[in-house]
């Protein structure tokens, strides 16, 4: 599970995890990311090759819905049913993509009438990194409402020896040498990618209860808190 992340590194080192060709914008600080938000997504140009930095939805609208449903969370996307689901099979074969971000959520649960407390996870040198991630493009039916819709979800798979004790899921970490594959690879080779990043490279630490809320955008959300 990913229902929350972070993206705070500078513009300068987006560019260079990500080989942008292009320059990019200068992004304001994310500490506390939630679903339906626009956020920075990585894919490939209409040439195939360049990568390019857009801002999508998260929370996958596949192409042939009616639309955005709130009776359905397509955050994110089960590893071991994404080519075969039929809301991201298409996009796991033609759409995959990079979702830059610099560190994620989980909740624990506490003794008995406590809130649950919040960790936040990020890589153990620091670093920002890609979660793998699918894109879509939706649009309205002919004679019907609606503005297009570009959005992305995030693909997870088992927890980690770190994660376990937080939740029995963990978002797709991709190593670097890993971005290739997944954007340009075919889908076997793509889903050979598919598994719990090392827990020795991550790190977890509890932080404030702020970040429960999504009106709650702020380095206060990221901060390490005592237990």
């Amino acid at each position: 599970m990913c229902g929350r992340y972070s993206l705070t590194s500078p513009p300068e080192a987006i560019q260079r995890l990500f080989r942008l060709s292009g320059p990019v914008p200068n992004l304001e600080p994310r500490y506390n990311i939630a679903p339906t938000q626009e956020v920075p997504v990585v894919g490939l140009k209409k040439d195939g090759e360049a990568r390019g930095l857009a801002m999508l939805r998260w929370g996958l609208v596949p192409f042939w819905s009616d639309g955005p449903d709130s009776r359905y969370s397509m955050i994110n996307a089960r590893a071991e049913t994404v080519r075969t689901k039929p809301a991201f099979r298409a996009a796991f074969k033609e759409r995959r993509c990079l979702v830059p971000a610099d560190g994620f959520y989980e909740w624990k649960a506490q003794g008995s009438g406590q809130p649950k407390q919040p960790f936040r996870i990020v890589r153990a040198d620091g670093e920002p990194f890609a979660f793998a991630g699918l894109r879509e493009h939706w649009e309205p039916k002919e004679g019907a409402e609606g503005e297009p819709i570009r959005s992305f979800t995030i693909v997870v798979t088992d927890a980690n020896a770190l994660l376990k004790p937080l939740h029995d899921r963990m978002p797709v970490i991709l190593a670097p040498e890993d971005h290739e594959t997944w954007l340009k690879g075919d889908p076997d080779e793509a889903e050979t990618l598919l598994r719990p990043f090392p827990a020795e490279a991550l790190s977890a630490f509890a932080v404030s209860t702020r970040v429960n809320s999504p009106r709650n955008d702020d380095p206060g959300c990221v901060e390490p808190v005592e237990r």
